[in-house]
């Protein structure tokens, strides 16, 4: 039997780069966007055969109408990729709630929203993976970006919390933290080039992702999240 995999907010770079990972593994992918013409259009540039994508309309700020799109879904999941993301500058967060809640609805809410209603289905007995991407931005707590952070933060322990939930099902859970990913999110901002990522790079992680909790792709990347975690707090006020 084919396996299925839903991907939520499939128009992300990272998300994208996934599909025809997914497809070149065997699966079938039901890719979920707000942005259904840009999928087509991957779909149509990577060659990619159309029965092997299911193209959706997903909004994960559109809490109300989340029930009835897993309903309609055509085939319940295997594998389940949360990868929304929305960024607003944190200057400019502080003093327009709407951005800061429109990340917050995004990476958390939107999140757990749509989760909650897929691990609460007992029904489907062949869901066998939750992945979430979140951010080293959620590790510590930082003046440049905090309330982006703080998003990712939240649903970084949201996915700790399901991981655990899920245990007895055989359910794995997993959080890719991820550093700087080259991306129209981050397309204008002034980051460092030795440690960009590509959004490929970490889609491989994504595909790849086996029983681990954290999933830390890059080595530079894995050095810098274990030096935030540990790092005293009077360090860490003086990051940038």
């Amino acid at each position: 039997m084919q396996k299925h995999v839903l991907i939520l907010g499939a128009n992300s770079d990272v998300a994208k780069a996934a599909i025809p990972l997914y497809v070149a593994k065997g699966y079938h992918v039901m890719a979920a966007s707000r942005n259904t013409v840009a999928l087509q259009d991957l779909v149509e540039e990577k060659g990619i055969p159309e029965k092997q994508v299911t193209i959706l309309s997903f909004d994960a700020a559109d809490f109300e109408q989340h029930a009835d799109f897993y309903q309609r879904l055509p085939a319940k999941p295997h594998i389940v990729l949360y990868a929304a993301g929305f960024l607003k500058n944190n200057e400019e967060a502080l003093h327009d709630w709407s951005g800061s809640y429109q990340m917050m609805q995004v990476h958390y809410c939107g999140a757990v929203s749509i989760l909650n209603i897929i691990a609460t289905d007992t029904s489907n007995t062949h869901l066998e993976k939750i992945v979430g991407l979140s951010s080293l931005s959620g590790v510590r707590g930082r003046k440049s970006n905090f309330i982006y952070g703080s998003t990712k933060a939240a649903f970084t322990q949201y996915l700790a919390g399901l991981r655990q939930h899920l245990f007895q099902r055989r359910i794995t859970v997993n959080v890719v933290v991820a550093g700087y990913i080259r991306s129209k999110m981050t397309a204008g901002l002034d980051l460092p080039e030795s440690l960009m990522l590509e959004p490929s790079f970490i889609a491989q992680a994504v595909v790849g992702a086996g029983n681990g909790f954290v999933l830390v792709p890059g080595y530079k990347w894995k050095v810098i999240y274990h030096i935030l975690r540990r790092l005293p707090e009077k360090l860490v006020a003086r990051l940038p």
